[in-house]
């Protein structure tokens, strides 16, 4: 129990949350796998055991090739402000491109898909891939004027100029911010604003279900918003989603918006020498949706981001270079950045990218691309797997693909969803790695080696090679493998591919991630300061862990983590709006889906005009993926004597889980009231619920 101000209040921590479910049984990679699998010798274990940490990380950095070797592994002197591969000097964009062309200049880098059935695929080769990366990066610097360290926002869905962009900055040493597609306007501008932009690069337009998006109206609205808050973009490039036609209704604005085709025909074929940047230097900028309305911009780094993601594509994903990748996520988000573009090619892969949903036309659409394609390796979100399985449940048995390898990335899979992937969609043949990681994390954390241990459905195996996880609860007891008991997941010392500090704000960095569990502000061991990932776990007996999803209020909305206070603050841009609360709720394909409640201004009356124009806030806000299923007008809101809003009370009712003791609340009757205008007047029967539902703002 908690005192405040004299009264207890109920507060559970995420060690008092009991874990019901039984272990699953282990499902094993067949022979063929593993005799193929470049992780298939148990020696990779004993070079990664703790005692050979950190030099142990080596074995990634040497995938790549390096201008200058470095003289230090890892430096720990500033912490939590890790150091990798210290003194060394790379390119990242050398790395994954010019290096590969003495031997594989005709392969196929990227093959890219259109959504519409009738456009062709557009295979881009090695050396095309070279030669587009070089006019671009001649462009951005000569016309531009963009220089190394300057930064560069980005937003585009996912088209081939979106990787082409990026390994451009990289090639000259510029920190790319890319804003996922589906962004609002403002979102974008809130990044850019951010991260202190000049330029933008963007699309005139995109398909996505069926239908041509009018991209550049979002980016009109984005420039002026950034310029509203104080920074002036300078130049706006837009890539034309058909060469040669304009396809938005949005105006060019004369002397900032360019067409980057007409342009890039004063650059054919030039060249540009890569940047050699030291292993430290910043490589990007992906931002992440916190608990506060600014949004956070994780700063990866280019040697040790590299190193550890192309050694985990490599052990992790198996990728050959014989294999056809495939993975099904968007580059806005770090899997696209991690497990489309830098680890992949790193790796010389030939990689699969789709432009639109997965469903469209029909829910056979992803096997029939496989099919036609020869991809044998596939990488997803469970929310993919889910709508799949919903639309088409029986679509895969009609094509003949066959994967080796699949992946599962961004959230936690059920393990019914989990046996429907292995045996439908993998035809029973593929392995299936179940990863943990984040955006702040650059590659897997979690995750069974695919050749050397077993898979087990819904959880996220044993701690990455290199990866020492350890779970924490409240008064920083460790949680021992088998405890039944959940808590706070941790790392217990720096990896390569971790993010080195937030944007412009490093102390935000400390207190959200270093400062929890640390066990000396003083000392110099990186022993001493465990990384807090935000998320809560189980380990069972054999040491596997499950993931239960964060333990802030974070909703992750079909594999995209929208924060609470993000959706609040669009929600309170309603003139008649004074106070909102957004709370989970379990839906059956996205995982998770926000409702919003919201109690109005004095002498206002409730209306569907006020609910729709909350939705609409919080789509031009945040984007569409945040619209809230529901928004309920309340009389007022459950709160605590301090006047804090109960958002679990309001969860469990949106879920019809049981909504426990609110005696000590400032206002129970309205608890009841609320609960009749969501469930009607029936007292319907509690159902079961995810942990991190029931336990969703247990600490307000």
């Amino acid at each position: 129990m908690k005192q405040e101000k004299g009264e207890a209040v109920a507060e559970v921590t995420e060690a008092q949350i009991a874990v019901h479910w039984k272990e699953e049984e282990y499902v094993y990679p067949s022979a063929k796998f593993i005799g193929q699998a470049n992780a298939a010798d148990p020696a990779i274990l004993e070079r990664f055991k703790e005692e050979n940490y950190p030099e142990c990380f080596k074995e990634y950095a040497d995938l790549l090739t390096w201008d200058k070797y470095w003289h230090t592994t890892l430096d720990a002197g500033n912490p939590p402000f890790w150091k990798w591969f210290v003194g060394g000097k790379l390119n990242a964009c050398c790395n994954c491109v010019d290096r590969h062309l003495a031997a594989n200049k005709n392969k196929a880098a990227f093959i890219w898909v259109p959504e519409p059935e009738d456009e062709p695929h557009w295979t881009i080769t090695y050396q095309e891939l070279y030669r587009k990366v070089n006019e671009l990066a001649a462009l951005l610097t000569k016309f531009a004027g963009v220089k190394t360290g300057d930064r560069v926002t980005f937003h585009l869905p996912m088209v081939p100029a979106l990787p082409i962009s990026m390994l451009a900055c990289a090639r000259l040493g510029v920190i790319h911010s890319e804003v996922y597609g589906g962004f609002s306007g403002k979102a974008c501008a809130d990044r850019i604003v951010d991260s202190g932009s000049r330029v933008l690069i963007a699309i005139d337009g995109y398909y996505r279900n069926g239908r041509l998006i009018d991209h550049k109206a979002v980016v009109d609205e984005a420039v002026e918003e950034a310029k509203r808050q104080g920074i002036d973009v300078e130049k706006v490039l837009i890539w034309r989603r058909f060469p040669g036609r304009y396809v938005s209704k949005a105006p060019m604005v004369e002397g900032r918006d360019y067409f980057l085709d007409d342009l890039l025909k004063d650059y054919r074929g030039v060249k540009v020498d890569p940047v050699s940047m030291p292993a430290e230097a910043p490589l990007f900028l992906m931002y992440t949706s916190g608990t506060t309305a600014v949004p956070k911009g994780c700063q990866h780094s280019t040697g040790g981001y590299l190193a550890y993601v192309a050694g985990t594509s490599k052990y992790i994903q198996d990728i050959h270079p014989e294999d056809t990748y495939w993975c099904f996520a968007d580059i806005g988000w770090i899997t696209g950045h991690s497990y489309i573009v830098y680890g992949p090619l790193a790796v010389a892969a030939t990689s699969v990218m789709y432009e639109g949903v997965p469903t469209y036309p029909d829910a056979g659409r992803p096997w029939r691309i496989a099919e036609q394609l020869d991809v044998n390796i596939f990488h997803t979100a469970p929310t993919t797997i889910r709508m799949l399985r919903k639309a088409g449940p029986d679509e895969p048995k009609k094509y003949h693909y066959h994967f080796k390898h699949m992946t599962t990335v961004g959230e936690p899979i059920e393990p019914e969803v989990w046996r429907w992937y292995h045996e439908v969609v993998g035809k029973g043949e593929a392995a299936i790695v179940d990863t943990w990681w984040q955006t702040e994390n650059g590659g897997f954390l979690c995750s069974t080696i695919p050749a050397l241990q077993p898979m087990k459905p819904g959880s996220a195996g044993l701690g990455m090679p290199g990866i020492y996880p350890v779970i924490y609860d409240e008064d920083r007891n460790e949680l021992k493998a088998g405890e039944g008991r959940a808590g706070n997941i941790c790392i217990k010392y720096p990896w390569p591919g971790s993010f080195q500090t937030i944007w412009g704000s490093p102390e935000r960095y400390i207190a959200i991630y270093y400062e929890k569990y640390c066990k000396d502000k003083n000392s110099r061991d990186w022993r001493d300061w465990p990384y807090l990932s935000g998320d809560a776990a189980v380990q069972a007996a054999d040491g596997y862990y499950r993931i239960l999803g964060r333990v802030d209020d974070v909703i992750n909305v079909a594999g995209h983590r929208l924060g609470t206070k993000e959706l609040e603050s669009a929600a309170l841009t309603t003139e008649e709006v004074a106070e909102a609360a957004v709370v989970p709720v379990v839906d059956e394909l996205r995982g998770r889906v926000p409702d919003m409640y919201i109690s109005l201004k004095p002498g206002l009356a409730a209306g569907k005009a006020i609910e729709e124009k909350v939705k609409q806030n919080i789509v031009k806000m945040v984007g569409p993926i945040a619209r809230p299923r529901n928004v309920y007008i309340v009389p007022d809101m459950p709160k605590t004597r301090s006047g804090k809003i109960m958002r679990r009370v309001i969860a469990a009712i949106s879920n019809f889980a049981d909504i426990g003791d609110v005696t000590t609340l400032a206002n129970p009757e309205v608890v009841e009231t609320i609960r009749k205008m969501v469930q009607g007047d029936e007292v319907k029967p509690s159902q079961e619920v995810p942990d991190e539902i029931k336990k969703f703002g247990a600490g307000d």
